[in-house]
């Protein structure tokens, strides 16, 4: 019998490929995220970028940008400039809302889905599917994802995906969410936050992989995107910090870039990132 157990748990083994929810640098969809910080400085030679200009990425094999349209009530200027490059790249376009606890996060959904809007009409991306994405604060609580994400529900028919600025107390605040809040957050896809082996510790010590992240939410049963690269910023210099083990292996830079980039792997292959892409995006 357990030789037959093994022999049909084989396959379904080899179908995974290697690395986390057989994802790897190399093999995945690559989307990258960026902010007003970006272009990060430039820290090596290589391929350089702007908000005016993001064809560099397009080259080094980037499927997809998600940039960052506001932060609490400020919004972020260089949103406009990366989403029209991006555009003009052929690359799929994503924003997202970084909700912080200064306002209501109803009130920050309504701004973040106005704001896209009027970016998208005025630098003619009418008719383009945008990625609608909600950040959640290190200190954000069950019913703040759930007033965002049912407000963006509300507004817009789609469900937004969401990205988690992870930390013990947010882990601890999700997992005692009541059955009810869960079922809601659960629909908002779970875009996970795990740069490096250091950056999330187990309970009882050592590294964090991201199934396990994942499991400690008690949310999801699964994650569909993977940011494994960032930066800590020291001294005012952003040091590139990445996921790199035995396990799963990235490089320090994406590609052959000159800055520094937040990057991240989509759990799938091309045509499983574009229904994604649909079933979460609205066209303004």
């Amino acid at each position: 019998m357990k030789k037959l157990l093994l022999l049909l748990v084989l396959p379904l083994l080899c179908q995974c490929g290697g690395g986390f929810g057989g994802t790897s640098v190399s093999g995945s969809p690559a989307v990258l995220n960026v902010s007003g910080w970006d272009p990060k400085e430039v820290q090596r030679s290589g391929d350089r970028f702007t908000q005016h200009d993001v064809s560099a990425m397009r080259r080094n094999g980037a499927r997809g940008l998600i940039a960052r349209s506001g932060k609490g009530p400020l919004v972020d200027d260089k949103f406009s400039d990366f989403m029209a490059a991006a555009n003009r790249e052929g690359m799929l376009l994503g924003a997202y809302h970084f909700v912080t606890l200064e306002q209501p996060a109803k009130l920050q959904a309504e701004n973040f889905v106005s704001r896209v809007r009027t970016v998208a009409r005025s630098r003619g991306l009418s008719g383009k599917k945008i990625l609608l994405v909600g950040d959640f604060d290190t200190n954000s609580s069950p019913d703040r994802l759930v007033d965002f994400i049912t407000r963006v529900e509300q507004l817009t028919g789609v469900t937004p995906v969401s990205y988690l600025e992870n930390s013990a107390a947010l882990r601890t605040s999700l997992s005692n969410a009541t059955p009810a809040q869960k079922r809601i957050i659960r629909r908002s896809p779970y875009w996970i936050a795990l740069y490096g082996p250091a950056g999330t510790e187990r309970s009882m010590g050592g590294d964090l992989t991201p199934d396990e992240l994942t499991e400690q939410y008690g949310i999801w049963n699964d994650w569909v995107m993977w940011q494994y690269g960032g930066v800590l910023w020291q001294n005012g210099r952003s040091n590139a910090k990445h996921y790199n083990t035995s396990s799963w292996r990235s490089p320090r830079y994406f590609g052959n870039m000159a800055h520094p980039t937040e990057r991240n792997v989509f759990r799938g292959n091309d045509n499983d990132l574009l229904a994604f892409w649909n079933r979460h995006s609205l066209s303004f």
